[in-house]
């Protein structure tokens, strides 16, 4: 592990500037800290504004980009306006991702750096990532992927450096709890945003609400269903999500699963 770290440290050692897709996600953090180390002040952050981002995760970016002493940037994308987006395909991914870093390339030429990096890592590479073809057709570089840093890796180097994230559950897109084809809208988005807020504040942090019509199925840890299904919590959840708009409410036994949304692909 160590030896991957300073491998990536080679690696951004050799950019003479980097503008960082900064998530505030444990791996973009990682890579983001690591870069300061190497790269001082040429380094900088930028993160995404946008519906089907929560502002919980914007927020937190910017928080860390400040505790890390990076320049930030916020780059106000509009996903919502681009109709091969809002159709939701199976490449929706990749439609976000070439317009964010198509916006990316826009600010890191004009703040004169020519290297833009994103926090891929090696176990994405097992998924179903169609955002990946566009970083590779922008020329956006992968300092984690190309060093092999795995995601259980980054975690415990991101502990070792005293990164305040190093444990916080992985975020995603909110697109990615609405089955492919079915129109989004940011009624919806805020909708989804909303209803895992509520999970939130009854004190369950890894989980998923994916939305089947007005239907919400509920993804948390297999540990975490006695206290989902604990009358504290299970009434009031029911109650606040009906108030959204759910008709019904439902527990997903096998549990929270990373990508469940690509299984009918």
């Amino acid at each position: 592990m160590d030896g991957k770290l300073k491998k990536m440290e080679a690696i951004l050692a050799s950019y003479p500037g980097l503008l960082v897709a900064f998530s505030g996600g444990v791996d973009s953090t990682l890579l983001l800290a690591a870069a300061r180390e190497v790269l001082g002040d040429r380094v900088e952050a930028a993160t995404s504004m946008s519906p089907v981002h929560s502002r919980c995760e914007s927020e937190n970016a910017e928080k860390l980009a400040a505790a890390l002493g990076v320049v930030h940037h916020w780059i106000f994308t509009d996903e919502m306006a681009l109709p091969a987006f809002l159709t939701n395909p199976e490449n929706r991914c990749y439609i976000c991702k070439q317009h964010l870093f198509s916006r990316m390339r826009e600010l890191a030429a004009g703040r004169g750096i020519e290297t833009v990096a994103h926090g891929a890592n090696a176990d994405d590479l097992n998924d179903y990532r169609p955002g990946f073809l566009a970083a590779r057709e922008a020329g956006i570089v992968a300092p984690l992927v190309e060093a092999g840093l795995k995601k259980a890796e980054i975690r415990e180097l991101a502990r070792k450096m005293g990164l305040p994230n190093w444990n916080r559950p992985a975020d995603a897109c909110l697109a990615t709890r609405v089955p492919y084809g079915v129109l989004l809208s940011p009624a919806l988005l805020q909708r989804i945003e909303q209803a895992e807020s509520v999970l939130a504040d009854k004190g369950i942090d890894r989980c998923r609400v994916r939305v089947h019509g007005n239907i919400a199925r509920i993804e948390v840890a297999p540990e975490q269903f006695d206290r989902v299904m604990s009358a504290e919590v299970r009434l009031p959840l029911i109650a606040a999500l009906r108030k959204l708009g759910f008709d019904h409410v439902s527990l997903d036994l096998e549990g929270y699963r990373m990508g469940s949304m690509n299984r009918s692909l």
